[in-house]
């Protein structure tokens, strides 16, 4: 097993990721701020703990608490807006 470490925005968002039995992961922290990210394949980012609000390109703001999860499509574009420090698990789809 290899362990990945992921720093976006200047530290401001990190996360560790692997992949197992094909399964490709990350648990990642996030600070206050506002982000946008691309993604190329399907994911599902699950709230650990604090929220967090998405907005797909196109879309209208949905807010995400902690156990809640937010289904994101592949080749696609979304914003996140976090108020407070935020744990998340983004599951490769």
């Amino acid at each position: 097993m290899t362990i990945q470490h992921n720093e976006y925005f200047d530290g401001a968002v990190q996360s560790l990721g692997t992949t197992s039995d094909g399964a490709s992961v990350t648990l990642g922290v996030m600070a206050p701020g506002a982000y946008h990210f691309s993604t190329g394949a399907p994911e599902r980012m699950t709230v650990v703990f604090g929220a967090f609000t998405i907005t797909l390109d196109g879309q209208e703001p949905a807010r995400f608490a902690a156990g809640a999860a937010a289904d994101i499509p592949g080749d696609s574009g979304f914003d996140v807006s976090v108020e407070e420090p935020t744990g998340y698990l983004c599951e490769y789809l």
